[in-house]
C-alpha cells in the first residue's frame, strides 16, 4: 500500500508491506503531482513532478531515479509487452513538442530514440495499446500522424474533406482504431470513423455524435463502449436539434434505436412507437474511481448494462430514471423512477445501489436477480451524506465501504459493510445457465454465434474470484452486412458502396513495386475482428492485381517541422512523400536551390528525411523531382532561412525644417536577417506605414517636438526604436569637435550621446548666455566624437525672421577661443571647439540667402583656380590629395547621422563650406611656394 502525503505540509510516500499494519516513510526531493504504474510489472513507477520533471522507480516508490526534466503533463507512457523493444522502454513528449522514448534506467542522449523526425504540436502524443498517434501542424492544418505496432509514422487517410478541427482516439482494441473527428463545419459534435488495422484508412461510421467539455476542460464524446462484448456501442447522436441514442453490434457498420420498455416501475403499459419514441441514455462515465456515473457494464457480466436516460422523442435531463437490460441492448427494463448509482458486486452476481441524491441517507437497496426484485437495508443508524463508494477486488468485493459525513461541518465517516452474511453458498454449474448474443433475434454478430455461460437470476450464491467468462461460438457465413465501405467509398441509401466523388479507385499505393502485387479494392472491406467464413466472401474482398507501371503522381516536399522558415546554420530534414507510382523505381532529386543538389535512386530510401543546412540568409526555391521510366513529377517549396536580428537603430535627423521633406533609415544588425517588414509610426499618424525598404521619406507640417517610432518584423522577432525630431521654421547649425580626451571615454552607445548632449548644451548656455529655448545639441554616433548644435528662431522676435548674426558669431567666437568646457568626470576636462578653424557662416535655413549666394559663387571660381594649381602642382605637394581625402572622409562622417543638409534650401551649401576650407588651404599652400 501507498500513500502520498499532503505537498503543502511535506513531500513524502508512505509505504506498507504488512497491507497496512504498519508504514515505513521515505522523504522526497520532488513534489508528486501524478503517477503512472506500469501494467505488469507492479513495483514499476513512474512519477510526473510539479516542476515539469519525469522520475522512476523499480522498487515501489523506495527509491527514485530522474528520468527526463521539460516533460509535457500527462504525455508519459510505460512500453508495451510484445510491441517495444525493451520492456523498460518510455515513450514521452517533452516541453520543446518532440517525441522521444528513454531507457528506463539510462535515459541520455546517446540511449534517446527519436521515432518522429521533428517538431510536433504540444500534447498531441498519445500512446494507446499498438498505436502511436502524434499531431503536426501545417499552414494552420493539422495532420495526423499514426504508427502500428511501432512502424513509421504514415499521415492518417480521413476523408479528402473531412478537413478536422479536432480529433480523439476513442478506442484501439481489437487491432482498430475508432476516432472521434469535429469537422470544419461542426461546432458542438463529432463524427466518428474507423480505421483498418494498419490504423491508416479511415470510413464513416456515425454523424454528429453530442460533445460536452468535462471538469477539467477536456472534450467528452457520447460514445460508450460495452464491456464485454467486443464491438458493441452506444452513441448519442443529434438529429434535427434533438439527441437520440443508437446502438451498434459491429463496431458502427449498423446503428439503430434503443426499443423502450413496455412497461413502467408499477406495471403500467408504455406507449413508446419508434422511430418516433425510444429509449435514450446518458453515457457519461465518472471520472472518479469512487462515485458512479450515468452508465456501467462489466467484462464479468456480459450483456448486463445499468445506465440513467429517459424516453421519448429525445434525450432529456428532467423526468430521469434508471434503466437495465440482461440481454446486450435488446429489451430494458426500469428498475428506479429516480437517479441512483448502481454497482456491482461479486462481480455482478448481484447490484448494489445508493440513491443520487444531496440529502443524508441510510438505506441502501441489493437486487440478486439481474435487478427484478429489491431488498432495502439500512447501512447506518444516523443518516449519512454520501461522497462515494469503495468496493475492493476479488473476493473481497463482498465487502463495500461508503464514506460521507454525517454533517459539512464533520470529519469523514466510514462505513464497511460486509455481504457475505447474505450468500449461503459458493456458485456450482448448477446455478449456471446459457445465454445467446443476439440483436433481435440476429445470432451472427461480427460474424459468429457466441454462447455465454451466465448466472442463473434466481441464483443466490458466491461466484468468488476464480469465476472466468465463459464463452463458445460458432462461424457465420459471410453477408453484405459484415463488410463496410472501404475508404475513398460512400454508403448510398440502397446500402451500395459507391467512390466518392474525390476518389480514384484506380490509385495504388506508392509501395506498389512493378512486378509485384497489390490489393485491388471492390468497394468493401470486412469488418476488423469479423471471422465470418464463405458467403459472398470471394464477391466482396479486395482481388490481388498485378501493379501497373505508373508515372509519379502527387508528390509532395514539406519540412520535417511543417514549416517554411529556417535558422541560419541548422539542419533543416526535408521530407519528400509520392501518393503513386512505383516508389521502388522512382528516383528522387532535391535541389536545396542554393547551388546544392542531391539524387536518391528512390523514394523508399529517404524515409528519414533528407538533411541540409544553409549557409547564407535568403529565400530559396527548393525543388523535389521524381522520376521513372514513364515521366517525372515535381514539388516546390520556398524555404525563407533567416538569422536572429539583435539589434535596430533609427536614424534620423535632430532638427527638421517644417515642411520640408528628410529621410528615416532603420539600420540592423546584422545587415541581411532575411524577409523584413518595416513599421513606421510618424508624428501623431494612427496609422502606420508598412515597407519592405530600410528607408522613408516623409515631412511635418506643425513645429515642435515629433516622434518618429520604427518596428522592424524579422521571423519571430520584433524589435523599434524611437527618435524624437524638433521642428522649426527655419534654424541655424554647426559641427562641434572635442579634445581627443573625450573618445577615450566614449563607449558610444545611445544613452550616453543623450547624457553628453545635455551636458555641452549647459556648457554652452553657461558660457555664452543663449537662452535655453533657442539652443538644441545632439552627440552624433561614431568615433571621433563629434556633435552639432542648432540655433532656433528667437520667438520674441518678429515671426519669421532670423536673428541677428552677431549670436552666431558670438557662439563661434566663445569655441574658437576654447571658452566652452566641462567636466566629464574628476579629472577629465573636455573642451569643445568649433569643427572648422575658420570662422565660417552657419548653415541658415531661413529664406535670405545673398551672402551665401555671394559666397558660393565666390568658392566655385576660387575652386577652379585651386583645381588648375593642383593640377599642375600635384606632383610637388604629395600630401595635399591625403589631406583632402581626410578631410572629405570626415565630412560624411560628420554629417551623415544626423542629415542636416536635408533641411535646408540648397542641399550642397553646408559641403560648400568644407570645400572653401580646402580651396584657402591650398591657396596658403601655393602663396607659401610661390
Amino acid at each position: 500500500i501507498m500513500l502520498l502525503t499532503d505537498p503543502e505540509v511535506e513531500s513524502s510516500l508512505l509505504i506498507s508491506s504488512d497491507e497496512g499494519a504498519t508504514y515505513q516513510k521515505y522523504r522526497l526531493n520532488f513534489y508528486i503531482l501524478s503517477l503512472l504504474f506500469h501494467p505488469e510489472q507492479e513495483d514499476w513507477i513512474l512519477a510526473y513532478s510539479h516542476d515539469q520533471k519525469l522520475y522512476s522507480s523499480v522498487e515501489f516508490g523506495r527509491r527514485w531515479q530522474l528520468v527526463h526534466e521539460r516533460v509535457a503533463p500527462n504525455r508519459f507512457y510505460w512500453s508495451k509487452m510484445g510491441l517495444d523493444k525493451e520492456p523498460g522502454l518510455i515513450h514521452l513528449e517533452t516541453t520543446e513538442a518532440l517525441y522521444v522514448t528513454c531507457k528506463l534506467q539510462n535515459c541520455t542522449d546517446a540511449n534517446k530514440g527519436k521515432p518522429f523526425p521533428g517538431y510536433i504540436d504540444p500534447n498531441s502524443l498519445v500512446v494507446q495499446d499498438e498505436y502511436v498517434f502524434v499531431q503536426v501542424s501545417t499552414a494552420g492544418r493539422p495532420i495526423y500522424y499514426v504508427s502500428a505496432k511501432r512502424d513509421v509514422f504514415t499521415p492518417m487517410k480521413l476523408p479528402k474533406y473531412t478537413l478536422p478541427k479536432d480529433l480523439h482516439v476513442i478506442s484501439t482494441d481489437e487491432n482498430r482504431v475508432v476516432a472521434a473527428v469535429q469537422e470544419w463545419n461542426q461546432n458542438e459534435t463529432y463524427t466518428l470513423y474507423v480505421s483498418d488495422t494498419s490504423g491508416v484508412y479511415y470510413t464513416l461510421a456515425l454523424e454528429n455524435v453530442v460533445s460536452s467539455m468535462g471538469p477539467e476542460g477536456n472534450v467528452m464524446v457520447d460514445l460508450y463502449e460495452v464491456a464485454g462484448i467486443k464491438g458493441m456501442f452506444l452513441a448519442n447522436k443529434k438529429t434535427d436539434n434533438q439527441v437520440k441514442t443508437y446502438i451498434t453490434y459491429n463496431r458502427g457498420r449498423d446503428w439503430r434505436l434503443l426499443q423502450a420498455p413496455s412497461k413502467d416501475l408499477r406495471g403500467n403499459s408504455i406507449h413508446c412507437v419508434l422511430p418516433y419514441c425510444s429509449l435514450h441514455l446518458h453515457l457519461h462515465v465518472s471520472a472518479n474511481p469512487y462515485t458512479s456515473g450515468n452508465i456501467a457494464s462489466r467484462d464479468s457480466v456480459p450483456g448486463i448494462i445499468i445506465a440513467s436516460g429517459s424516453i421519448g422523442s429525445e434525450l432529456t435531463s428532467s423526468n430521469v430514471s434508471v434503466f437495465i437490460t440482461s440481454d446486450a441492448g435488446n429489451t430494458w427494463r426500469q428498475i428506479f423512477d429516480e437517479e441512483y448509482a448502481v454497482l456491482y458486486l461479486d462481480q455482478g452476481g448481484a447490484l448494489v445501489a445508493i440513491r443520487h441524491t444531496p440529502l443524508p441517507i441510510r438505506h441502501l437497496w441489493l437486487s440478486f436477480d439481474e435487478g427484478q426484485q429489491w431488498n432495502k437495508y439500512s447501512f447506518t443508524n444516523t443518516p449519512l451524506f454520501v461522497d462515494g463508494v469503495l468496493g475492493e477486488p476479488g473476493e473481497e468485493t463482498l465487502i463495500m465501504t461508503i464514506f460521507g459525513h454525517v454533517s459539512h461541518r464533520s470529519e469523514w465517516q466510514l462505513v464497511k459493510i460486509d455481504f457475505r452474511s447474505i450468500f449461503n453458498k459458493r456458485c456450482t454449474e448448477a446455478d449456471y445457465q446459457t445465454w445467446h448474443l443476439h440483436n433481435q433475434g440476429e445470432p451472427c454478430l461480427m460474424g459468429v454465434k457466441r454462447i455465454y455461460w451466465k448466472l442463473k437470476p434466481t441464483s443466490r450464491c458466491v461466484m468468488g474470484t476464480m469465476y472466468s467468462v465463459s464463452m463458445t461460438s460458432g462461424p457465420c457465413d459471410c453477408t453484405e452486412a459484415d463488410f463496410e465501405c472501404d475508404y475513398g467509398y460512400e454508403r448510398r441509401s440502397d446500402g451500395k458502396c459507391t467512390p466518392a466523388f474525390w476518389f480514384h479507385p484506380s490509385s495504388v499505393s506508392r509501395s506498389c513495386t512493378t512486378g509485384m502485387t497489390f490489393l485491388n479494392s471492390t468497394g468493401y472491406r470486412k469488418v476488423v475482428s469479423n471471422n465470418c467464413t464463405a458467403g459472398v466472401s470471394v464477391e466482396y474482398t479486395a482481388k490481388r492485381q498485378q501493379c501497373p507501371i505508373q508515372a509519379p503522381k502527387g508528390l509532395h516536399l514539406v519540412t520535417s517541422e511543417g514549416m517554411l522558415t529556417a535558422t541560419l546554420g541548422t539542419n533543416v530534414t526535408f521530407l519528400v512523400f509520392l501518393e503513386e507510382g512505383d516508389g521502388a523505381r522512382t528516383s528522387i532529386t532535391l535541389d536545396f536551390g542554393d547551388g546544392h543538389a542531391l539524387t536518391y535512386s528512390n523514394v523508399s530510401s529517404i524515409e528519414d528525411g533528407i538533411k541540409h543546412i544553409y549557409k547564407a540568409v535568403g529565400i530559396y526555391r527548393v525543388t523535389a523531382t521524381g522520376e521513372n521510366s514513364l515521366g517525372s513529377e515535381t514539388a516546390l517549396l520556398y524555404l525563407h532561412v533567416t538569422c536572429q536580428l539583435e539589434y535596430i537603430h533609427l536614424s534620423a535627423p535632430f532638427v527638421a525644417v517644417r515642411n520640408k521633406e528628410l529621410n528615416l533609415t532603420a539600420v540592423l544588425w546584422p545587415s541581411q536577417v532575411g524577409t523584413v517588414t518595416y513599421i513606421w509610426w510618424i508624428g501623431n499618424n494612427t496609422e502606420p506605414v508598412i515597407t519592405l525598404e530600410g528607408s522613408i521619406a516623409c515631412m511635418f507640417s506643425r513645429e515642435g517636438i515629433n516622434t518618429v517610432t520604427v518596428q522592424v518584423s524579422a521571423g519571430n522577432t520584433i524589435l523599434q526604436d524611437r527618435k524624437t525630431i524638433a521642428v522649426h521654421e527655419y534654424f541655424r547649425s554647426h559641427l562641434l569637435a572635442f579634445s581627443s580626451n573625450l573618445d577615450d571615454h566614449n563607449p558610444d552607445v545611445a544613452e550616453w550621446r543623450l547624457d553628453v548632449s545635455r551636458v555641452i548644451k549647459n556648457a554652452l548656455i553657461q558660457a555664452t548666455g543663449v537662452r535655453e529655448d533657442q539652443l538644441l545639441v545632439t552627440v552624433l554616433p561614431g568615433l571621433p566624437t563629434t556633435a552639432e548644435f542648432f540655433l532656433l528662431p528667437d520667438k520674441q522676435l518678429t515671426e519669421g525672421k532670423p536673428e541677428k548674426t552677431s549670436l552666431s558669431e558670438f557662439l563661434l567666437s566663445a569655441l574658437n577661443q576654447n571658452l566652452v568646457q566641462f567636466t566629464l568626470r574628476p579629472g577629465v576636462q573636455v573642451t569643445v571647439y568649433a569643427a572648422h578653424l575658420s570662422a565660417a557662416p552657419l548653415v541658415d535655413t531661413s529664406e535670405n540667402h545673398s551672402g551665401s549666394a555671394m559666397l558660393m559663387l565666390l568658392s566655385v571660381v576660387v575652386v577652379g583656380l585651386a583645381v588648375f594649381v593642383i593640377y599642375k602642382f600635384k606632383r610637388k605637394i604629395p600630401g595635399l590629395n591625403v589631406y583632402a581625402q581626410m578631410q572629405n572622409e570626415k565630412e560624411q562622417e560628420m554629417m551623415s547621422p544626423a542629415n542636416p543638409t536635408e533641411a535646408t534650401p540648397s542641399s550642397h551649401q553646408l559641403s560648400m563650406d568644407f570645400q572653401c576650407l580646402n580651396v584657402t588651404l591650398a591657396v596658403h599652400i601655393l602663396l607659401s611656394l610661390l
